[in-house]
């Protein structure tokens, strides 16, 4: 068949490279303008046109697709299908019947549960099982078309976002080109979603990372993990932003790095440093009990921090102009007092 493919970001890279070894053609790709990306805030292309133009595909970056002209260029296109992963754009009903067979959507969760832009975050936050990752026929609705193919994917204990999503991109990039060779041999069959079971997944904002440390150590637990690496889960130190690494649950403590994170690596994608804070305890140690909700307990080897229903280990810091840290080192750094908390 011949396919448009419409992504923008990183996760729509792998079905697009499973796309262009499978035996359709891709005759073009629809991605987002270039934007400002990185702490230098340059223009930058989408991951999606790097890897079109590198294999000499048209790309098409217009800013709506409600514009006559762009709805008239991708008719001219010619494609039987135009599958979806992670775009970023809503497709307007006068584009949605264009292709012969449509347009068809990767969804990153069992549809119906969580239609929107962040289906992964949402599920890790509110401690879901299992998510996985679906393809249905766009229409006018949320993600509330017919699906094709679902498949699932256990969520581990220490998974964050990003690692759970990079795995869904890879499965879902396969299950993808099998939905479209059934359509091309008229195999493929879509089943509507059931009416039970519909949660919603909006895009997570700053504010909805923001720590509420008088929560039980779980919730904060996934909600840390949820919101890494993006939009960043964080809290307040003397009225300074700091966001915030993996965290450990404490129980049977040993020392160990917080799960997620070696040596040398950051929960933020930079180095982190391998300094360790040094001499006796900072600030006294408390009773692990005793640790009211934000309150730190600094020692040599580990920052221990209250939640609701008890402590937590603390594991990279990222404070206000600074690099990702140990949170051994952030605390060497500000030395906070007995009693100090998180805001």
């Amino acid at each position: 068949m011949r396919l448009l493919f419409a992504g923008t970001p990183e996760v729509a890279v792998p079905a697009l490279r499973a796309l262009l070894a499978s035996r359709h053609e891709v005759v073009a790709v629809l991605t987002r303008p270039d934007a400002r990306t990185g702490r230098g805030r340059r223009t930058a292309p989408s991951p999606v046109r790097v890897v079109a133009e590198d294999a000499g595909i048209e790309v098409l970056t217009p800013v709506t697709l409600r514009d006559p002209e762009v709805v008239a260029a991708i008719a001219a296109l010619d494609v039987d299908c135009a599958p979806v992963v992670a775009y970023g754009n809503l497709v307007p009903a006068a584009l949605l019947e264009v292709p012969r067979h449509g347009w068809v959507n990767l969804h990153f969760s069992l549809l119906p549960a969580w239609r929107g832009a962040a289906p992964v975050q949402r599920a890790i936050i509110a401690g879901d099982a299992t998510t996985g990752a679906s393809v249905f026929q766009l229409e006018a609705g949320l993600d509330t078309g017919p699906v094709f193919a679902s498949v699932p994917e256990p969520i581990g204990p220490s998974d964050d976002a990003g690692a759970l999503l990079g795995r869904l991109a890879d499965r879902g990039a396969g299950l993808l080109v099998d939905v479209l060779d059934g359509l091309e041999d008229g195999t493929a069959v879509a089943t509507p979603q059931a009416a039970e079971g519909v949660s919603l997944a909006p895009k997570l904002e700053v504010a909805d990372a923001r720590v509420d440390w008088a929560a039980d150590a779980a919730v904060v637990d996934r909600l840390v993990r949820g919101c890494t690496p993006a939009p960043g889960a964080w809290t307040t130190f003397r009225g300074d932003r700091v966001r915030l690494g993996p965290l450990r649950l404490v129980g049977g403590m040993d020392g160990a790095a917080p799960r997620g994170v070696s040596a040398g690596s950051s929960a933020f994608g930079e180095p982190a440093s391998r300094t360790s804070i040094s001499g006796e305890s900072t600030s006294g140690e408390s009773t692990l009990g005793e640790l009211a909700p934000g309150e730190l307990s600094v020692t040599s080897r580990r920052v221990l921090i209250g939640a609701g229903d008890g402590p937590m280990e603390l594991g990279i810091v990222r404070a206000a102009g600074k690099k990702p840290m140990p949170a051994a080192d952030w605390a060497r750094g500000v030395r906070p007092e007995v009693g100090e908390r998180f805001e």
